[in-house]
């Protein structure tokens, strides 16, 4: 470790690995208001990085190298680097007795690998016997507050979900592509009005290479993930497969249809959710009201609704638009928003990373 690393000794070590990546970035902003739960603190990040040096509040880090070494004498480690390295550092990390939190696709519906959301099911965080714990995935962590405490309440039987998903849930490649396609449309207020004029002009511009499959200025892209069979996309089975883990709903039926909006940061989605009973809509919305991570939005008169432009930044979860259909009492419909960078990511990993050094 370098001579210019911060050192304490009043507390467990923590590690961010992907610390310059979009969602390490929020980690570094988040910690330093959660600072007392660690005594040192290290980060590292692709080669392109090291030796350079980040912000942690009044602190100066210096980058490390991803290797082997970077885990001793760790206790904690957090992860957010693509899934094509992801198994190998995370389970190397954990066989170094590092408890190790990872933000990718790869461990969430291993069975031996808890999935948590501090608020809903903080108690599997000691049920790791690979010292691997999972991160959600931001567009569940959308959703999911509310739904547990529904289901706590009413009994989820069946989910019907939209999802409007922003640029940054892929990154910091995401956000870059859906700014500089801004740029090549700004000011030309023909387009749009004939048939491919965006995609023709978007791709001689700046070339096909692009995260998205379509271009998403001016657009919307009802594809996210790859295609996994059926017509599903893996985007729409994780978010079916990590409802029903976090919830302990394993025969749960969701139906989800993942889409890409030209939002920088922050998803919504939609909800139609089920119950096994009569479900009163003034009675569900006290219910959110009274959940410690939501915050309710909801005045038709005003009319007040969450938008995912107002909610960029902040912690909670934000619902609006509850509703009900007169001629189905066992169903609630709402819209929700979240910051994907923040709490769908960098919040909920260092919540998870706290209650594990409450036990060290």
């Amino acid at each position: 470790m370098s001579a210019e690393q911060p050192r304490r000794s009043d507390g467990p070590t923590l590690g961010v690995v992907g610390a310059t990546g979009a969602v390490g970035r929020v980690v570094l902003q988040v910690l330093p208001m959660r600072r007392q739960h660690w005594g040192t603190v290290r980060v590292a990040a692709g080669d392109e990085d090291v030796g350079s040096t980040v912000r942690l509040g009044e602190e100066e880090i210096v980058v490390e190298a991803l290797t082997a070494e970077f885990f001793e004498g760790l206790d904690v480690a957090i992860f957010d680097i693509p899934p094509t390295i992801a198994r190998e550092w995370v389970e190397l990390a954990a066989a170094r007795g590092v408890v190790s939190i990872d933000n990718s696709t790869i461990f969430r519906t291993e069975p031996d690998v808890p999935l948590v959301v501090p608020e809903v099911n903080s108690h599997q965080v000691r049920d790791r016997p690979r010292g691997i714990i999972a991160n959600p995935g931001a567009t569940v962590m959308t959703m999911i507050d509310a739904l547990a405490v529904l289901h706590g309440g009413w009994e989820l039987t069946d989910l019907v979900v939209t999802t409007f998903q922003a640029a940054s849930g892929l990154g910091r490649a995401g956000m870059q592509r859906l700014h500089d396609e801004l740029d090549v449309v700004h000011g030309d207020r023909e387009l749009g009005t004939r048939p491919g004029d965006v995609r023709r002009l978007v791709e001689h511009e700046i070339g096909t290479d692009s995260p998205f499959p379509a271009p998403l200025v001016l657009n919307v892209v009802p594809f996210v993930g790859h295609h996994v069979g059926d017509g599903w996309t893996s985007e729409e089975l994780k978010v079916r497969d990590e409802v029903r883990k976090i919830l302990d709903l394993p025969e749960l039926p969701v139906a989800a249809t993942c889409v890409r909006v030209p939002v920088v940061s922050s998803h919504s989605v939609t909800v139609h959710a089920t119950f096994a009973g009569r479900i009163k809509v003034a009675e569900a919305r006290q219910a959110l009201v009274e959940a410690p991570a939501v915050v309710v939005l909801d005045d038709p008169d005003e009319p007040e609704f969450p938008t995912p432009n107002d909610v960029v930044g902040a912690d909670p979860r934000f619902a609006g638009r509850i509703r009900q259909c007169a001629d189905s009492p066992t169903t609630l419909d709402l819209f929700m928003c979240g910051d994907n960078l923040r709490k769908g990511a960098a919040l909920n990993m260092l919540q998870t990373a706290e209650l594990v050094a409450a036990d060290l």
